[in-house]
Order: structure tokens, then C-alpha cells, then sequence
């Protein structure tokens, strides 16, 4: 069971960030935990336990994430298992033109019906920013795309350290603008363009709607944020209380994470603030926006802040908080009343902005 694990991710910590669902269905590791590992689930919600106790074991057998673990699991083709996809709801691989100089990106169409005129989402998968995949995502997708008759792009953007952030915002603009430029052959109303992401999609999805904003190209809509990865100077410059990140994607995690994303060292005053949705220094203008994040997620008081920021800046913003819940939560313990509770909430979300006038 090791090694088929390593070769899907090349680190526990990494089934919670880039791919929660991949692994819930797991069964347990045979690792032992420790009076240690057991105090760190006192900060999870008792519902929640089960989920966390289980990404605790993957964690303890696969060590810590750097930069030699993602690059051999590069090496190695790893990546999280793929759930089979959904037969009732289409599903499209496209190569499409990738930024000027740069590769072709590849893109998940999901639920086009040309002759329609439907409500649309730009997905970006998470991970960190150096691992996960596209692909993992889809059945989930499929799910989102029917419940809201929506159609779902969803990008596989470039991972760092190979490409920072330069380099992968513009690989998921390109996949907005192909999206918005296609709108007649998805069945696409360009009016209602949502961008959404988990962890670093998250983040990418906020870079996302900066970057719209600013070219002024691309008209967003809404943005729903799921636990996002918005500030380098998470679990760095910015220390975090003990009872934070017991479980999950962790600060030294994050560390490395946005050094592999930024290509220099987090937390400084060189970061570039176009890099980092959390140094942006203007939010006004930005589409309305869902927040949402667990109550003991390394994420928690960033993802506060950007909600407070936005909202400050006149953006109508939602935030929702789940108690004692942990990075990726609703997928490790997706049976929980807290997981439906997160998850319809963010269906209902969508649901409301899609039914909106256009502006």
C-alpha cells in the first residue's frame, strides 16, 4: 500500500491538499498513532475525527513534503487516483494555445450543450501549487455541473517550481478567455462566468479575478473560494496559534509551497503583489464573492482577513466558518453534517449568483 500511495502523490499531506477525495476512500494506513498524534485531533470537531485521523496516519508514513519528494513524484508520472467519471455528463479534453511562447494548456470541458445559454465555471484544481492534477477533479465537477446545468472548465495549469506564478495565471487566463471566446459552442451565457478553486485553486481563482478585473477583457461575475491559499506569509512571517493546522496542509508545507510558486523566498517585502491575492492592495472592483474555510484550517485567519478586506472595498462577500473543521475536511469526512453543510452551502452560493441580473 506504500508504494501505491507514493506514486499517487509522493505525500500525505498532499491527499488533503490536492486531492481529499482521492483518498476517502482509503482504507486507513497501518501506522500506529502516537498519545502525540492523538492530542493533535482535540481541535477537530468530534464529527470530523475519523477523516482527520486518517490523513494523520498518511502523514506520519509519508514524511514531509520538499522540493526532491514533488519532483520524483513528477518523475514518476504520480499523480491522485482518478475517480471514474460520470457517463450522463460529457466530458471534453481540449488543447488549446497557451500563453505567448509557452506550451499548450490543456482544459476539461464538462456539460457543453451548444444552442444553450447557461451559467459557466472556471475551475482550478489545488495543490499546493506544485502538485495535483486536473483530472482528479472531474467527477466532482460533473456533480457541481449538474446540479447547477452549468458547463465547467476546468485548467491544468503549470505546477511550480518548474513555473511560478507568472506562468500559470496566464495558462489559466488563457483557459478564461478560450472559455469566454467559445461561449456559443459550451452553451455559454457569458454574463454569468463564475471562477471557483480549493487550497491553491482557491488562490488561482482569486488571482484570476484580480488579473479579469485589471484587464478589464473578461466579465466575472462571481468567485467562490474554497479554503484558499491567499498569503505567503502564512506559517512564515505570520505565526499561527497551536491549535491551528493540527491536521492537514501545515505551515512548513505552505512555506515551501509559495517559494516553489513565487520562485524566491515567502513572507518578504520583494514578494510581487500581483503574485499573492493577500497583498493585493485594492479589492475594490472585484466580483462578489463565497468564502469558505474550516475553523482549524492553516487558511482560517487569512481567508478571514481577505473576506474582511473585500468586503471593506464594497465587494458583497459571503464568508462561512466551520468550527473544529481542517484543511480539506469535506472530502475526508464527506459523510459529516459539516461536509453537507459546507458543500451545499457553496452549491447554493453559485446557485444565487447565477440567478442574478446581469449588470
Amino acid at each position: 500500500m506504500r508504494a501505491r500511495i507514493s506514486a499517487y502523490c509522493g505525500a500525505a499531506l498532499l491527499t488533503i491538499a490536492c486531492a481529499p477525495a482521492a483518498f476517502a476512500q482509503q482504507a486507513p494506513p497501518p501506522v500506529q498513532l502516537t498519545a502525540e498524534d492523538e492530542a493533535k485531533l482535540a481541535p477537530i470537531a468530534p464529527e470530523l475525527r475519523a477523516g482527520a485521523r486518517m490523513a494523520l496516519g498518511f502523514s506520519k508514513m509519508m514524511g514531509t513534503i520538499d522540493e526532491a519528494m514533488v519532483l520524483a513524484s513528477r518523475k514518476r508520472g504520480g499523480g491522485p487516483p482518478v475517480p471514474p467519471r460520470h457517463a450522463d455528463i460529457p466530458v471534453e479534453e481540449k488543447m488549446i494555445p497557451g500563453p505567448t511562447g509557452a506550451p499548450q494548456v490543456k482544459l476539461f470541458v464538462i456539460n457543453a450543450k451548444a444552442g444553450t445559454s447557461r451559467p459557466g465555471i472556471l475551475h482550478t484544481h489545488g495543490g499546493g501549487y506544485i502538485i495535483g492534477t486536473a483530472a482528479t477533479d472531474v467527477r466532482r465537477l460533473q456533480d457541481m455541473a449538474r446540479e447547477l446545468d452549468a458547463v465547467i472548465v476546468s485548467v491544468e495549469y503549470r505546477l511550480a517550481p518548474e513555473t511560478t506564478f507568472e506562468g500559470s495565471i496566464e495558462d489559466n487566463y488563457a483557459g478564461l478567455r478560450w472559455m469566454y471566446q467559445s461561449a456559443a459552442e459550451l452553451g455559454l451565457d457569458r454574463s454569468r462566468i463564475a471562477v471557483t478553486g480549493e487550497s491553491a485553486g482557491g488562490g488561482h481563482a482569486a488571482l484570476l479575478a484580480i488579473t479579469a478585473r485589471d484587464r478589464k477583457e473578461i466579465p466575472i461575475a462571481f468567485q467562490a473560494l474554497v479554503y484558499p491559499m491567499l498569503d505567503d506569509r502564512t506559517g512564515g512571517a505570520v505565526k499561527l496559534p497551536a491549535h491551528i493546522a493540527t491536521v492537514g496542509w501545515s505551515g512548513s508545507e505552505n512555506q515551501y509551497g509559495w517559494k516553489a510558486f513565487l520562485g524566491q523566498q515567502p513572507g518578504t517585502d520583494k514578494v510581487p503583489a500581483r503574485a499573492v491575492p493577500a497583498r493585493t492592495p485594492n479589492l475594490a472592483g472585484l466580483p462578489p464573492a463565497f468564502i469558505q474555510v474550516g475553523g482549524v484550517d492553516l487558511f482560517v485567519s487569512e481567508d478571514i482577513d481577505y473576506a474582511r478586506r473585500l468586503n471593506e472595498a464594497g465587494v458583497p462577500t459571503e464568508l462561512q466558518v466551520i468550527p473544529g473543521a481542517y484543511h480539506g475536511f469535506d472530502q475526508l469526512s464527506a459523510d459529516s453534517p459539516q461536509a453537507k453543510q459546507f458543500t451545499r452551502a457553496k452549491i447554493e452560493a453559485l446557485r444565487r449568483a447565477f440567478s442574478r441580473p446581469a449588470k
